[in-house]
């Protein structure tokens, strides 16, 4: 296990063995020595028509002191995403977009006043995992103002206005650092239809008195305050083990294709082995994730790509297939790839419903301890997201 992650495991052995098998076989996850370099194009999977967009900017403090912050982003990642998993306006379910941006530290890639876009949106999860995964901390100056400008210019926000296009900044510095005027950002922001929210990371009055607060009432958003050395406390459940591991069947569904396609199969592995890393509970809020919606891979996978009609799968040459596939024709390819589909939608059904079973048994389980606050990572973003969500029609489940 990750040392240097501080999440408690509250699981039997059991499970984690279990899932560990799968596992034994595969890559060896992502460390700090080799951080992966970051795309020139992030894949944005097109979205359909009329189908609603949400689209998430996360700017985090990755000075010295915030590995505790980085912790809780990569731990509660997948409880994030979930939220938005029966999402739905109109009967809808929309396209969810994660942009990650790093400041106060001086990593390469990094501006002179050490900010660094980190990936621009993507509706590529794993990508956005490892390069989460990939963050490291070191003293570094924290310029609010600019990552804010700086994230609200480069990013490619929809121009719809019923886009839910949000900014989240999290760190612990008075605000009023650097030389762009945070007023002057968050006004800009605001102009572009994006909601600033700012998450304080340590006492709430110290956050007002860092103009947090201040910055949040300007851009129609939300101040929160967050300890980001909590502790999170993760209940285990009796259905953790049978989603975990079927989360990592899933793997065996996915048919890379082209010259990145097993790149991404790697990565896929690689954040598997990350979440294992972290706790069976980050694993089990993976494996949700990935049977549901919001987990999309056409830009590798064949099934995707072929069920979202994005490939012909009888156009594609056969060098750029796995050996199986290379010898069929057209219909055996879509009989080959048919099966792998079938096996997929079975594999998430269970994992659905495992779920469902999970949060019920989680419910009860926390109606007989102290009610869970916000104040962690996941709980500020939740709240937020629940109150968008209201102004926009959109229903979360």
């Amino acid at each position: 296990m990750n040392s240097a992650l501080k999440l408690p495991v509250i699981l039997g052995s059991a499970a984690v063995l279990a899932v560990s098998a799968l596992l034994l076989d595969q890559p060896i996850p992502i460390t700090p020595e080799a951080p992966p370099v970051r795309p020139t194009v992030a894949p944005v999977a097109r979205a359909n028509a009329n189908q609603p967009v949400i689209q998430i900017a996360l700017l985090l403090d990755t000075s010295g002191s915030m590995d505790g912050l980085l912790d809780q982003a990569r731990s509660q990642l997948w409880n994030i995403v979930n939220r938005f998993s029966h999402a739905k306006r109109d009967g809808v379910a929309p396209q969810l977009q994660i942009a990650l941006y790093a400041y106060g530290n001086a990593d390469p890639g990094a501006n002179s006043h050490e900010i660094r876009q980190v990936l621009p949106f993507t509706t590529d999860l794993d990508l956005l995992s490892e390069h989460l995964f990939s963050l490291r901390t070191s003293g570094g100056d924290e310029h609010c103002g600019e990552v804010i400008r700086d994230a609200s210019a480069q990013l490619a926000w929809s121009k719809d206005p019923d886009t839910m296009r949000l900014i989240f900044i999290a760190g612990n510095e008075p605000f009023t650092q650097g030389p762009v005027d945070f007023d002057d950002a968050v006004r800009g922001a605001r102009e572009r239809g994006i909601t600033v929210n700012t998450i304080h990371c340590g006492d709430y009055e110290e956050g007002v008195a860092g103009k947090w607060k201040d910055a949040a009432v300007l851009a129609d958003g939300s101040y929160m305050n967050i300890d980001q050395n909590q502790r999170v406390v993760e209940l285990a459940a009796p259905q953790d083990a049978e989603i975990a591991q079927l989360g990592a069947e899933l793997n065996k569904t996915y048919v890379a294709y082209g010259a990145a396609g097993r790149k991404s199969q790697l990565r896929q592995e690689a954040q598997d082995s990350n979440s294992l890393g972290v706790s069976i509970a980050s694993m089990v809020s993976r494996s949700v994730a990935k049977s549901s919606r919001n987990y999309s891979n056409e830009s590798w996978d064949l099934v995707d790509a072929v069920k979202k009609n994005q490939v012909d799968v009888a156009s594609v040459p056969a060098e750029e297939l796995p050996e199986p596939m290379r010898g069929l024709d057209a219909a055996g390819r879509k009989a080959w790839l048919e099966a792998r589909e079938q096996e997929r939608t079975r594999l998430q059904q269970r994992i659905q419903t495992l779920n469902a079973e999970r949060q019920r048994f989680l419910t009860q389980a926390r109606e007989q301890q102290a009610a869970p606050g916000a104040d962690t990572l996941e709980g500020a973003i939740g709240q937020v997201v629940e109150r968008e969500a209201k102004k926009r029609h959109l229903t979360l489940e």
